[in-house]
């Protein structure tokens, strides 16, 4: 399990080394299809649902409902508000997760119920 958007303000110290701070991620333009990849991350299947809404840290009054919820692809594993930073502040995002994301045609792979419950069992000792 691979965790996107790894930043230091929205992941617990149990889930690892952070990539950083999220807005030293963030970046003036977005890649050209930031579209797409915002709805693949929106796609994603729920692995941790969260009711309500957070706030945007990097300081907008807009808060992003389920925010706090975790999102998969199988591979990658990301909060439910990540879609937002990218389409609002277009944060820079790993290569291997873009080649991925591009690779599959901005549609999510097909995941069995085998791989969510071993993914949500690995969330569950991050969270």
């Amino acid at each position: 399990m691979k965790i996107l958007g790894h930043y230091e303000e929205l992941w617990l110290e149990h889930a690892g080394i952070p990539d950083g701070k999220l807005q030293d991620f963030t970046r003036e333009t977005g890649v050209p299809d930031e579209d797409q990849i915002v709805q693949y991350l929106r796609d994603g299947e729920e692995l941790f649902s969260a009711m309500g809404t957070v706030g945007d840290i990097l300081g907008s009054d807009e808060r992003i409902l389920s925010g706090d919820s975790v999102l998969t692809d199988g591979e990658w594993v990301w909060r439910g508000d990540l879609w937002f930073y990218l389409s609002r502040y277009h944060v820079c995002l790993p290569d291997e997760f873009l080649t991925r994301v591009r690779e599959h045609r901005y549609a999510l792979p097909a995941l069995d119920e085998a791989r969510l419950l071993s993914l949500s069992d690995e969330l569950h000792e991050i969270l």
